[in-house]
């Protein structure tokens, strides 16, 4: 078992510089294009509860919901479900498999329709923690399989059908503002996720979105912390001439049980 995983990881570290190269060179193609664009405007407020099991020294699971509402006017987003089982590999290096069930609402807070269609995301992916003192870095990398419940005509049939797959890149950091007996109280946190779309149904919209956050960690006990955080959430939409810039406030609780 041991020598398979490192030879999971070496394989994936093998691939990992032509990742990072494939997504830089998709951003800088969005880049170029950005001005031929047409955006549309949101402001959002995002609620969530992350839960952390630690199951043994090299095994913890993962837990989260979260609630999305558009603020002006107040209607249902997105609510989202996900758990992710988590094994500690070699080196600072984890691995995840996890699921995630997605209810969509309107992407229009004006719409009249109330339909939520739900999706279903398989993903796994590899984790990677770094530290420079205080400061610590991660990179996270997933990939998720998506399947839609299908529909017609704006109802809800039987069954789900696969749509596409989708790569996620996340480059975080987290530095303590405030330490109390060597022990983080105030955290700084940024974070920059980028996702592309693959699969033979993706035509114009091979970058899919990019988001940025910037927060602050309040640690109450090592089991417990509150979080309030900017984000800003940039997507494109299918057509591929057309975008959703997203500003979100979110509220967040962490809550670690051993």
């Amino acid at each position: 078992m041991k020598h398979l995983e490192i030879l999971l990881l070496e394989s994936f570290l093998k691939i990992k510089n032509h990742l990072k190269v494939a997504l830089v060179l998709s951003v800088l193609l969005f880049q170029n294009s950005y001005g031929q664009k047409k955006i549309q405007h949101q402001k959002l407020i995002w609620y969530g509860y992350y839960n952390t099991l630690q199951l043994s020294p090299n095994w913890k699971l993962h837990s989260e919901i979260q609630e999305r509402h558009f603020i002006n006017p107040v209607a249902q987003h997105q609510l989202v479900f996900r758990a992710n089982i988590e094994r500690r590999l070699v080196n600072n290096w984890s691995t995840l498999i996890g699921m995630t069930l997605f209810l969509q609402s309107p992407q229009n807070p004006n719409s009249k329709s109330n339909l939520m269609v739900p999706e279903l995301r398989p993903s796994v992916g590899f984790v990677n923690f770094e530290s420079f003192g205080l400061l610590k870095m991660n990179h996270k990398y997933q990939l998720e399989v998506r399947f839609f419940h299908n529909q017609v005509n704006g109802e809800l049939t039987s069954g789900y059908a696969f749509s596409n797959f989708r790569f996620r890149y996340q480059l975080g950091f987290d530095y303590p503002l405030l330490r109390v007996d060597e022990s983080d109280k105030i955290i700084l946190k940024i974070k920059d996720e980028v996702m592309l779309n693959i699969g033979n149904q993706i035509v114009k919209n091979t970058f899919d979105q990019n988001r940025i956050y910037l927060g602050l960690n309040y640690v109450v006990t090592p089991n417990l912390a509150f979080e309030v955080g900017y984000m800003n959430w940039f997507q494109q939409q299918k057509s591929g001439t057309d975008y959703y810039d997203r500003n979100i406030i979110r509220f967040s609780i962490f809550h670690f049980i051993s």
